[in-house]
C-alpha cells in the first residue's frame, strides 16, 4: 500500500511539472487531438503548380505529410493532418497524384491499373513535387526545421526525404510500401516505422531486413508492430474495432513523440 502510495504521489509529482512548465517540453497525451470523422480544418492552396492541403498553426518544425495512394482528396487524410496541427505542427500535405489519385474503392474498380498507376507516380515524377513542398514550407511559412510521416505509397518517400540534401530531419512511417533497401540504408536522420501485424506488403521476414538496415545506419530508429491491424491502418483503420482503433492513435502518438525527442 505504501509503495502504491508512492507511485502516486511520484504521478502526481510529475504530471504537476508538466502542467507548469512549456507545453513543448510535455508529450501530447488524450485522443481528442485525433479526429476520425467531421470536417477538415485545413485550407488547400497551390504553389508553383502544386495543390497542397495546410493545417495548423505557424511553427519553427513543420511536418511534411506524405498520402497513401488516395491522396489529399482523402477525408481521413486530411483529418489526419489535422491531427498533426492540433499537436502543435504546420503541416502540409501535396497533392502528389496532380488530382487524379486511386479510386477509394480500389478493389472494386476492376479497370483500375495499378501498375499503370505507380509507374506514372515514380520517383521521377514524385521527387520534384516534394523538393517543391519543402521550399514552399521553408520560404513561405517560415518553417526552420521539416518532419515528414508517410502513409503506405507516401512511408516510401518519408525515407526518400530523408536521405541528405532531401530536406527532412527526422522521419516516420506506417507500413510503407515498395520501399526499397537502398533507400532505408541511404537516410541521414532518425525513422520510426509503426508495422502492421497482418501486412502481405510487408511480411514478417521483410520486416526483420527492414529492422536490420535501419540498425547498420547508426541513426536512431524504432519499428513499432500493431496486433489485429492490417495494411493501411495509420489512416483507414476500421476504427469501431478497438485494436485497430488503438493501432491508429497509437501510430499517431508514435509520430508525435518521435518528432519531439529528435526534432
Amino acid at each position: 500500500m505504501l509503495r502504491f502510495a508512492s507511485l502516486l504521489a511520484l504521478w502526481a509529482a510529475g504530471s504537476l511539472v508538466c502542467a507548469q512548465t512549456n507545453q513543448e517540453d510535455c508529450p501530447v497525451t488524450g485522443v481528442s487531438i485525433i479526429a476520425h470523422s467531421g470536417e477538415p480544418v485545413g485550407k488547400e492552396q497551390v504553389y508553383d503548380g502544386i495543390n497542397m492541403y495546410v493545417t495548423g498553426n505557424t511553427s519553427d518544425t513543420g511536418v511534411l505529410y506524405l498520402t497513401d495512394v488516395f491522396g489529399i482528396q482523402l477525408l481521413e487524410n486530411k483529418l489526419l493532418a489535422d491531427s498533426f496541427g492540433r499537436a502543435g505542427y504546420l503541416t502540409v500535405a501535396p497533392d502528389m497524384f496532380n488530382g487524379t489519385p486511386a479510386p477509394g474503392d480500389i478493389n472494386g474498380q476492376p479497370d483500375f491499373n495499378v501498375t499503370e498507376f505507380l509507374a506514372k507516380h515514380s520517383p521521377e515524377a514524385t521527387d520534384p513535387i516534394l523538393a517543391t513542398t519543402v521550399d514552399f514550407m521553408r520560404t513561405e511559412l517560415g518553417v526552420k526545421k521539416v518532419v515528414v510521416t508517410g502513409y503506405c505509397f507516401g512511408g516510401r518517400y518519408a525515407f526518400r526525404m530523408l536521405a541528405e540534401g532531401k530536406g527532412a530531419d527526422v522521419g516516420f512511417a506506417a507500413h510503407p510500401s515498395l520501399l526499397e533497401d537502398a533507400e532505408i540504408s541511404a537516410i541521414a536522420g532518425p525513422a520510426s516505422i509503426a508495422a502492421a501485424d497482418a501486412d502481405d506488403m510487408t511480411p514478417p521476414e521483410r520486416r526483420t531486413q527492414i529492422e536490420a538496415l535501419l540498425l547498420d545506419t547508426g541513426f536512431p530508429y524504432t519499428l513499432a508492430l500493431y496486433g489485429g491491424t492490417s495494411h493501411g491502418f495509420g489512416v483507414r483503420a476500421n476504427v469501431t474495432d478497438p485494436k485497430q482503433k488503438f493501432g491508429k492513435e497509437e501510430a499517431f502518438f508514435q509520430a508525435i513523440r518521435w518528432f519531439g525527442a529528435w526534432a
